[in-house]
């Protein structure tokens, strides 16, 4: 493993490749650290047949003892894990299957942008007419309905120009669900996922775009805090000593998750018993995320064994 700073070398491939060039027979493998950029150096290492690792660096432990630290070091470092064998290393995404899941994030973002666009104008109707709006009911508002909701033209125009990105970002979410669809099919190992109440062909496929390969989890736990759906906490003798990285995982799987567990009580009697017991524990936020938890691990199972939603094995 060797720092391209430490050469004083630009993000440049060709002149990476150059520098690699004279060390390629005797290189054992090159790291490259998981920050949000390093497609381009993987996928331009792999194709010059190179052996990469891509390294986790919230998963690496900083040595100690060192007065200066700087890329050489930290080359060295890098290097040192690989060669101990204990170096923690990332999942490298297949190239090909990249920009579909990328562009499936845009819809999770589109998704979120209409939410915060639907509470917005639900609070400015509560507060100027008194009265709750659905989100179902926003959705289906006309224009003429809008022109008489107020009777001052100022909350008129923010109301038109806020349904009117709602209706945007639903097109968008929509042509993109289309786009994926049109080319991207369920997996076997993913299709039984659709007998978990709550998730639907658009979660199942968000759900296996994010995953790729349900092997690569060893255990049923790793799975879990990597959907986020864990404590990220510290505890010795009982207690608490602190938190831990909460965003260690992975952010959209953490979100289908909680969007799944929304779905499932309010269609599973089961569910909706378990979040009402833990809302009146703790509250709703918590209990909305005990439930995701549970799901990511039912469908681990469900996506290991290749076996159906059984919600007696979930809830006892």
């Amino acid at each position: 493993m060797m720092s391209m700073d430490w050469f004083g070398l630009i993000n440049n491939l060709k002149e990476i490749v150059k520098v690699l060039k004279r060390y390629k027979k005797s290189l054992q493998g090159v790291v490259v650290e998981s920050t949000y950029n390093w497609y381009w150096m993987v996928d331009g290492l792999l194709e010059q047949g190179y052996k990469v690792h891509l390294a986790n660096p919230a998963a690496i432990q900083q040595y100690k003892g060192l007065k200066n630290r700087d890329d050489k070091y930290d080359a060295f470092w890098l290097a040192h894990l690989l060669r101990l064998g204990i170096l923690p290393q990332g999942y490298i995404y297949p190239k090909s299957l990249r920009p579909i899941r990328d562009l499936f994030r845009r819809r999770i973002m589109f998704v979120k942008q209409r939410t915060t666009q639907i509470l917005s104008l639900q609070s400015m109707i509560a507060r100027n007419k008194g009265v709750e709006q659905s989100a179902s009911a926003i959705a289906r508002f006309r224009d003429d309905f809008i022109n008489q909701m107020f009777d001052c033209p100022h909350l008129v125009s923010t109301a038109r120009h806020q349904i009117e990105t709602i209706r945007f970002l639903e097109k968008q979410i929509k042509d993109i669900e289309a786009e994926v669809e049109g080319i991207v099919e369920l997996d076997k190992a993913y299709q039984k996922l659709l007998s978990i109440p709550g998730i639907g062909r658009i979660l199942a496929m968000t759900i296996m775009l994010e995953v790729g390969d349900i092997g690569r989890f060893e255990t049923v736990g790793n799975y879990s805090s990597y959907c986020r759906c864990v404590k990220a906490q510290s505890t010795s003798n009982g207690k608490k000593k602190g938190n831990n990285n909460r965003k260690n995982g992975n952010r959209y799987l953490s979100w289908a998750y909680v969007e799944a567990a929304n779905h499932n009580k309010r269609s599973c009697p089961r569910a909706r018993k378990f979040v009402e017991r833990k809302t009146a524990e703790k509250n709703y936020t918590v209990a909305i995320k005990a439930l995701a938890n549970k799901l990511s691990k039912a469908s681990y199972f469900i996506m290991r064994d290749q076996t159906t939603y059984d919600p007696s094995l979930l809830f006892g």
